[in-house]
């Protein structure tokens, strides 16, 4: 109770915020008026934005990648020959493009070209293969899909399953021009002469117009795809990119974050749009590489999520650590631990930390720079008492949900209206499973976001845990019930359960799953069993740990105990005569746990 008491925001930090407050009422005012569109006849958006920053700082660079600089015109010119050549093969508004490409320039052109046609662009994840990389593409019924090269054994692997004309499969190529593939279209090469002009259709999308699908983990164990619409990217980027961090032309933003999130796509690159600055992109994270990058770009802003922060802290200190020019980061997940240290370190000045769902209607950010708090919402929201076993909110005997008191953790639950629209997804069963009514008044509604947060006072509040079938590993969401569908295919296990369990010292949860043998421990081969994981399921969502029951204990409902399995995650000394086994840090198999072994791994002898 101390620990939470001491970071209770309190009436003398505030007062020492008032200078800062006095100076950003200007960009308030004004990153308010950008955000907040009411007019069904306003053009707004992605495409609208770009074209306003092009206006601001032509020559300024747009996208940095490697040793390739476009400028605001150039990119700009080359979307816009993307785009005509697209609505000439018949792509128009509401079509959905779905794009299958990592971190490189390519991809954003190749956005903004469909953003300002008015379609929708589907943002899959580049670690989707199989049957999951079908379901992501099936539920959106896409018109056309944009492949990059690195990327064309895995759709090609589920193409003849997918209904897309093969005219309208688009390749790109990597790096050195390579010619398309035998069923492909070479997109680059197609739109090379098309029309340099901003085409008249990026002035006719509106903020109701969807923009993107984001995926998400579903409770089914696939996919959800969130409807991202033009209106909020027009709250995303001002409010982060003028609010939060005051963005202008000289300002650059380094993201190693993958575009097909959120918080790389919208956050950050909305954050330099709304600016006209700089985005500095990069394939991948690579934590030795990063500060020469930084450096390399001139950035001034960094994009993250807590598990990256970690990364860089753990690197071997250096006389250049603070030979930055960074003062501002943007991203969410930062851990108290480290929160200090990182700025101090690095010479940062502001984390921006946010919170934000991409399926949601809400977001939090730390617009006033306190430390360890993910900031205030200007929507309406409340944290309420749930039941731990179930994660369900709790109603009281009048019907009615009840707030948890100040400095106290409940479940967040944001009001729906016109202020704060809940945009949804693509399957309506879905929207009916968040979408919580009569929750302090009849008629009221709430999104429930599965999240717990503590309220810290002043309106300001930090995360907590993600509560129910999902947990977040390496800055992803994993479903636990796509790890037990999947394991579950295994000839040799006849019962799953996946949860989360903590490693000390690591953002997040990571995989465990108790499995039960359809014959025997001994059937079990775990070089071939953790193989079998990593041939369908993302890095990230292979299981670390497992843990061999004889038989799963369930509820009177028979649901799985699963808290019960949290509290003793992978401990021998708890597990009971339950033998558990980990999966090292470039080990190629599973390997029994010991309690020398468990101290090993909180010790940090192991980097996860």
């Amino acid at each position: 109770m101390n620990h939470q008491q001491s970071e209770m925001i309190t009436w003398s930090m505030m007062l020492r915020k008032v200078p800062t407050i006095v100076r950003a009422l200007p960009r308030l005012v004004r990153g308010m008026r950008v955000a907040n569109i009411t007019d069904p006849h306003q053009p707004c958006g992605l495409a609208w934005s770009f074209e306003q920053a092009v206006l601001r700082n032509p020559e300024g660079p747009a996208l940095l990648y490697g040793d390739t600089v476009l400028s605001y015109r150039q990119a700009n010119q080359q979307a816009n020959r993307i785009a005509h050549y697209l609505h000439e093969q018949g792509v128009a508004k509401g079509d959905v493009v779905a794009l299958f490409i990592e971190n490189r320039p390519e991809l954003l052109l190749s956005v903004l070209a469909v953003a300002k046609l008015g379609g929708i662009c589907a943002m899959l994840n580049t670690a989707q293969t199989q049957a999951v990389l079908v379901h992501s593409l099936n539920l959106v019924s896409p018109v056309a899909i944009v492949v990059g090269a690195e990327l064309v054994d895995a759709y090609t692997a589920v193409r003849d399953q997918v209904v897309i004309d093969s005219r309208r499969t688009w390749f790109v190529a990597d790096q050195s021009p390579t010619p398309a593939p035998q069923g492909y279209v070479d997109l680059m090469a197609a739109s090379a002469a098309g029309s340099v002009d901003n085409p008249v259709s990026s002035q006719q999308i509106y903020f109701n117009d969807p923009c993107f699908y984001i995926y998400t983990s579903g409770t089914t164990g696939l996919p959800k795809a969130g409807v991202f619409k033009h209106g909020r990217w027009m709250k995303s980027s001002a409010s982060f990119g003028i609010i939060a961090l005051d963005m202008g032309p000289e300002d650059v933003v380094y993201c190693t974050l993958p575009l097909y999130h959120a918080t790389g796509l919208c956050v950050c690159w909305g954050a330099a749009i709304a600016g006209a600055s700089g985005f500095a992109i990069r394939r991948r994270f690579s934590a030795s590489r990063f500060w020469d990058d930084v450096r390399k770009f001139n950035a001034t802003t960094v994009g993250y999520v807590g598990e990256l922060c970690r990364y860089l802290i753990d690197q071997p200190p250096t006389a250049r650590d603070r030979a930055n020019r960074v003062v501002k980061m943007i991203g969410n997940g930062l851990r108290p631990g480290i929160w200090t240290q990182f700025k101090e370190r690095f010479g940062v000045d502001h984390v921006c930390e946010l919170y934000a769902a991409s399926d949601g209607n809400i977001g939090f950010t730390n617009v006033l720079n306190f430390d360890n708090t993910i900031g205030f919402s200007l929507m309406h929201w409340a944290l309420v008492d749930y039941a731990h076993d179930t994660c369900e909110p709790i109603r009281g005997s009048n019907g009615f949900m009840r707030e948890v008191q100040k400095g106290g953790q409940g479940l967040l639950l944001a009001r729906i209206d016109d202020k704060a629209p809940f945009d949804g997804y693509t399957d309506p069963e879905k929207n009916r499973k968040v979408v919580l009514s009569d929750v302090f008044e009849k008629g009221d509604r709430y999104f429930n976001t599965g999240d717990l947060l503590r309220s810290i006072g002043f309106g300001h509040a930090q995360f907590v845990d993600r509560l129910g079938d999902t947990y977040r590993w390496k800055g992803e969401n994993v479903s636990t019930t796509e790890v037990e569908n999947f394991l579950l295919q295994h000839p040799q296990i006849c019962e799953v359960v996946a949860y989360g369990v903590q490693i000390n010292n690591t953002n997040g949860r990571a995989g465990m799953a108790a499995i039960t043998p359809t014959e025997s421990l001994a059937s079990l081969d775990m070089r071939e069993l953790l193989q079998f994981a990593q041939s369908q399921l993302p890095t990230y969502a292979v299981p670390l740990f497992l843990r061999i029951k004889v038989k799963m204990e369930t509820t009177g409902t028979f649901k799985y105990q699963k808290v019960k399995l949290k509290e003793q995650a992978f401990d021998p000394e708890k597990t009971g005569e339950d033998p558990v086994y980990a999966w090292l840090p470039g080990a190629d198999s599973y390997v029994p746990v010991t309690s020398q072994l468990v101290a090993e791994i909180q010790g940090g002898k192991y980097r996860y």
